[in-house]
């Protein structure tokens, strides 16, 4: 085997699978075709659930230094309007200025630190896969080659090679417009107006926000006054490769189109076109083979993707890590596809009816778009948009689910004190391992824990406080969760940061002592009567 796992794709999907690959002791060999980091800021940056879970782990700092801004306040374009979350005082949904060059330098770094090898100039051409392991065929700079693994998985994108050998059909829609964005310095003869509007010499002025023309669609904002942003969208049938910079002059040209205007522009910052699909493949897995990220969704909104990919390769890759090691339980790996197709569908929801709110010209969809907009200016359903754009409105469908609200939810964003110390659950390690948070004293729940040491950290702690805002459990009730001082007698958290099991304030110890034993199986295998060894992850 010339690794354990092959990933296919050096894009932060499969940057980012590697990172956690490695935090489980798996040995990892990353295959990207391009000789290089490309240069083509696809993302603009981090948003959503992934800034919340690299929180917890600890991993949030290394991409706040590589960013290249302040985190801009919490407004965001959603179906041809803009979603106002700083009316909350605490939103739900947050940015992180980070262009998808830096963010892959900082991946590749850290994959890089972990252990993992990633070999640039190798595109993987041929599949084929026996009860043992997989070969691929690669084409590298020394000619044709091929790697074994006992598993791969493909990362490489919406036009995934691997998703093809395999034949994993990717059904869906593509519409027939291109979206330009672009950021730019301001030109001197461009000023920025304190609504966020323009003024233009010359041209006067230009509101902020969205402007529907009968050529397409036009809009103009920006955080920072240095800085011009637009963007377009016009009805085309042109199929541009990825892989042709888009130009200022090229950008100003669909402007001209669509809003019948000539912008200046100023020296390119943040150049990028994008053709939305709506496209989810019908299974994550065909034997040892799976996918991740583009290569299994495509959404038809700016955004959403990049959180939604990079929470594929967080579920994952503790999952693959536990079959590599030897100690999965039947059906581990499966959920990764049950749980990922489940969160990649809410995201399709909402990026869908972007789609219809934004397309429409009549007064129908006018009048829609007017409606959806007085809606939220109201908490609870603005509260609940920010959740589903965030991605933090999933609930996996996970065993127990309908004993205790917190279920199959990410980890509520708890202030603990004592064992291990002000932090909340930022203050825990879960990095490579799952944590049992025994919120209540209860010694009957952490001797069953003990049999699971060598996997499963145990931390016994007060709970000083709880904030469910960042839960969206649709029609549940929380008036019995918040009335509480804590919201459960004890957690159990996956790495992923996903609950696994709850045991209700003051539950029983014959019923709560049953529930944790077989969730501990059935998440993290067979559990230890006597010592064991604290099974290896990498240091770090």
């Amino acid at each position: 085997m010339d690794a354990d796992v092959i990933v296919v794709g050096a894009g932060p999907t499969g940057l980012l699978l590697a990172v956690e690959l490695r935090r489980a002791g798996v040995g990892v060999l990353v295959l990207e075709r391009h000789r290089r980091i490309r240069q083509v800021a696809k993302a603009g940056g981090l948003s959503g659930q992934i800034l919340d879970l690299l929180r917890l782990r600890g991993d949030l700092a290394r991409f706040e230094a590589a960013s290249t801004a302040p985190r801009p306040a919490p407004i965001f374009p959603w179906g041809g309007m803009h979603v106002d979350l700083t009316r909350l005082p605490d939103p739900p949904m947050a940015a992180l200025p980070l262009p998808q060059p830096l963010l892959e330098g900082v991946l590749d770094g850290f994959a890089r630190e972990l252990g993992a090898e990633v070999r640039r100039g190798h595109e993987v051409v041929g599949l084929s896969q026996d009860a043992e392991g997989v070969t691929v065929e690669v084409s590298g700079p020394d000619g044709p080659a091929r790697m074994r693994a006992a598993y791969v998985v493909g990362c490489d994108g919406s036009r995934s090679r691997v998703r093809d050998l395999v034949g994993i059909a990717f059904p869906g829609t593509t519409y027939p417009e291109v979206q330009r964005l672009a950021a730019t310095t301001m030109p001197e003869s461009v000023t920025q107006a304190e609504d966020g509007g323009l003024e233009v010499a010359g041209v006067g002025s230009i509101g902020f926000g969205f402007t529907r023309t009968e050529r397409g669609e036009f809009a103009t904002g920006s955080a920072d006054p240095a800085v011009l942003g637009v963007y377009t969208s016009e009805e085309e049938s042109t199929d541009y490769d990825d892989d042709e910079p888009m130009t200022v002059a090229e950008v100003r040209a669909s402007v001209r189109r669509v809003r019948g205007i000539d912008l200046p522009m100023g020296d390119p910052i943040r150049l990028t076109r994008f053709t939305f699909h709506a496209r989810q493949v019908e299974r994550h897995r065909v034997g040892r083979v799976l996918l991740a990220g583009d290569a299994a969704h495509l959404f038809p909104s700016p955004g959403a993707a990049l959180n939604v990919d990079l929470l594929d390769a967080v579920n994952l890759g503790w999952k693959l890590g536990a079959v590599v090691g030897g100690w999965a339980p039947e059906g581990l790996l499966d959920s990764y596809d049950e749980e990922r197709r489940l969160a990649a569908a809410r995201t399709m929801l909402h990026t869908q009816a972007q789609i219809a709110l934004r397309r429409g010209h009549d007064a129908a969809a006018q009048a829609l778009r007017e409606l959806v907009g007085g809606l939220l200016v109201d908490e609870q359903p603005l509260r609940r948009l920010g959740s589903m754009m965030a991605g933090s409105d999933v609930r996996y469908p996970l065993p127990g689910h309908e004993r205790h609200p917190l279920v199959g939810t990410f980890a509520p964003d708890l202030a603990l004190v004592g064992d291990p110390g002000p932090g909340g659950l930022a203050g825990l390690d879960l990095r490579a391992r799952p944590v049992l948070l025994d919120l209540a004293d209860r010694a009957d729940l952490r001797d069953v824990a003990r049999e699971w040491e060598h996997r499963v950290d145990l931390h016994s702690v007060d709970l000083h406080s709880v904030d469910l805002h960042n839960v969206d459990l649709h029609n549940v009730d929380l008036h019995s969760v918040v009335a509480q001082d804590r919201p459960a007698d004890a957690l159990l958290v996956r790495p992923d940061a996903h609950v696994a099991w709850a045991a209700g304030v003051d539950e029983p110890t014959g019923t709560a002592v049953d529930a944790l034993r077989e969730a501990l199986a059935r998440w993290f295998g067979a559990g230890r009567t006597e010592g064991a060894p604290r099974e290896r992850v990498v240091a770090e």
